[in-house]
């Protein structure tokens, strides 16, 4: 029996909600569940999105006063895995994303051949983006790759599938969106994460999370880079030292250039600098090893995490 929990973070939606709702597919038009549920996950709305909801059919989660899409995105995991979700679908309220492409969502985990699998949506054919989101969108995905190590094609989208092991590994620390965090801690956590194409829908409305496109991708960057930090910490701070450490040499080689060639007294300054530049590599090598000695001390604590969720949730 494989039971399908769509959660539905939601934040005065009373005009897309009802739609986003009846675009889901029905248990008979889904491969593979033997169970369905939805959830919406209520962020402190003002309006009548939970009435909504209930109306529908759906279980509604109430969260006052608002406190954020991340935090709707945790509270709905750890809701779906108290139901007993096999398999945990996020979708956003607004309706962008075409709902009868969830078959193509579960289909990797069902088979077995993914942990986490992520919607890509065609960017360069949505009519709806500007050509700077567009690119924008497009390094965001790359650098998340590069950083991630992982093969992800449309790093912000919300419209995902968790098994249950994701699930119960994952942890969301911001309070801005956990797309790309859970991109970061997928890779250093063994889950195996996989994109598939998917459509979506005519626009209903104007982005709330992105209000302002430079301070989305400012926000998101920055806590890919936390994440990078916290889940790679030798990888980054050593490759800081890397590059401290060529600057320096560099430095070096240049005085020493000079100085053979009679004209070292002058360039002194060479010195200076390549003394600062290799000391501070020296000092980003030491916070790299400490840095992996606490990550190990981090592994360490979720393990007994998961093992402690696995019991709570009788696993």
């Amino acid at each position: 029996m494989t039971k399908l929990v769509i959660q539905i973070p939601c934040y005065n939606e009373e005009e897309t909600l009802l739609t986003t709702l009846n675009e889901l597919p029905s248990i008979n038009e889904l491969n593979g569940v033997d169970e369905l549920e939805v959830i919406v996950i209520d962020d402190g709305s003002t309006d009548n999105s939970s009435e909504i909801a209930k109306s529908w059919g759906a279980t509604v989660i109430n969260i006052k006063p608002n406190k954020g899409l991340a935090n709707a995105f945790k509270n709905g995991i750890n809701e779906a895995l108290r139901r007993n979700a096999d398999i945990i679908v996020n979708t956003d309220a607004d309706n962008q994303y075409f709902a009868k492409d969830i078959n193509k969502l579960i289909a990797p985990i069902l088979h077995n051949e993914a942990d986490i699998v992520i919607g890509a949506r065609d960017i360069k054919n949505i009519k709806e983006f500007s050509i700077l989101k567009k690119i924008l969108q497009k390094i965001g995905s790359a650098v998340v790759r590069l950083l991630s190590s992982t093969k992800v094609a449309d790093a912000p989208s919300g419209f995902r599938a968790f098994s249950k092991d994701a699930a119960i590994k994952l942890n969301i620390f911001d309070n801005y969106t956990y797309t790309m965090e859970t991109i970061v801690q997928a890779k250093a956590k063994g889950l195996r994460l996989v994109s598939v194409p998917i459509a979506v829908n005519e626009k209903l409305r104007e982005s709330k999370l992105v209000k302002n496109i430079f301070s989305y991708v400012f926000k998101s960057m920055k806590t890919t880079i936390r994440m990078f930090i916290v889940y790679r910490p030798f990888r980054f701070f050593i490759s800081l030292s890397t590059v401290c450490g060529l600057f320096g040499l560099v430095l070096v080689a240049r005085f020493l250039n000079f100085y053979f060639s009679g004209q070292g007294n002058g360039h002194i300054q060479s010195l200076v600098f390549a003394s600062i530049f290799l000391l501070t590599a020296v000092q980003l090598s030491i916070i790299a090893v400490i840095g992996d000695l606490l990550s190990i001390n981090r592994r360490l604590s979720e393990d007994i995490q998961v093992r402690l969720k696995k019991l709570e949730l009788g696993k």
